[in-house]
């Protein structure tokens, strides 16, 4: 199932069903009248798209947080997610909390699965996949194999991280890192920037799309040099803590604070940490 972009979906997209649909779905949008005609499928479908598109750009997300940036009620987002679920496009988790956690079931946050991020944009994954195990192989295999992809991945990279330097080198010391996520939004992969769970120690790099995960499952190399372009960059050292490539809902690089010493290059306690380079990862907070 391919999704189409948001450009493509007309305002009909976002419109209820009529007096005889049931009382949710007659309140799904809020703040509207009354009147409207039974939304037909091509609409459902449509705003159920938009839930998934969310999704992809933000990471995962609970049924308020995205009712929230849909306007849509809680309800109608949840006929959605469990519409989506269904389809295997979207898989609930327990969303991650810091501190004291409060009375009640824990909020289920709703991530994209792999079948949920195929339906985007990943159609090259097998030709890439082959020319990366061709540049291996012609290299002789084994840890020459290995070194001629790491060799690729950082020439690759490195021509990448040109076209970001100039944004990030303009903006403030503090802003850097803001500055990279919107290059690297501008490249497809919905980055954004956010406090660590302890802002004193630094800030996360959050991509929440990878047009290249599937292949990085193969070829953790990928995944190496991207951070060790992230670090030259921001010009300090940075820590991949989670990667899509092995299984995590976000790709995470703790970013510490200038001035904060020793204490900055220290993974915060609630995060369970994931090298690129790792057979397994711990989940990404959601």
């Amino acid at each position: 199932m391919k999704y189409a972009s948001e450009d493509q979906e007309g305002p009909a997209a976002e419109q209820t069903a009529g007096p005889a649909a049931s009382a949710p779905e007659h309140s799904e949008r809020r703040a509207t009248g009354a009147g409207h005609p039974a939304a037909p499928h091509d609409e459902q479908q449509g705003t159920r798209n938009k839930v998934a598109r969310s999704i992809l750009d933000h990471g995962p997300s609970t049924a308020a947080e995205l009712a929230l940036r849909l306007e849509l009620t809680q309800a109608a987002v949840r006929r959605h997610l469990d519409a989506l679920a269904a389809e295997g496009v979207v898989e609930p988790r327990e969303k991650r909390v810091y501190g004291t956690r409060g009375r009640g079931r824990p909020a289920r946050a709703f991530a994209l699965t792999d079948c949920g991020r195929d339906a985007f944009d990943q159609a090259y994954d097998q030709l890439a996949t082959e020319a990366l195990r061709w540049i291996a192989q012609s290299a002789g295999g084994g840890e020459k194999g290995e070194a001629a992809v790491a060799a690729f991945a950082r020439a690759r990279l490195a021509a990448q991280a040109e076209g970001y330097r100039k944004d990030v080198e303009a903006a403030e010391p503090e802003a850097r890192t803001e500055a990279l996520a919107k290059a690297l939004t501008a490249d497809g992969y919905a980055a954004t920037a956010r406090s660590a769970p302890n802002p004193q120690l630094g800030e996360q790099l959050c991509q929440h799309h990878c047009p290249v995960a599937h292949v990085a499952e193969q070829y953790p190399q990928l995944c190496e040099a991207e951070t060790e372009v992230f670090s030259r960059l921001l010009g300090t050292h940075v820590q991949r803590l989670a990667t899509i490539a092995h299984g995590d809902g976000v790709c995470t690089t703790f970013v510490p604070k200038a001035g904060a010493g020793k204490a900055a290059h220290r993974t915060p306690r609630t995060t369970k940490t994931t090298t690129a380079s790792a057979s397994t990862a711990g989940r990404n907070p959601a």
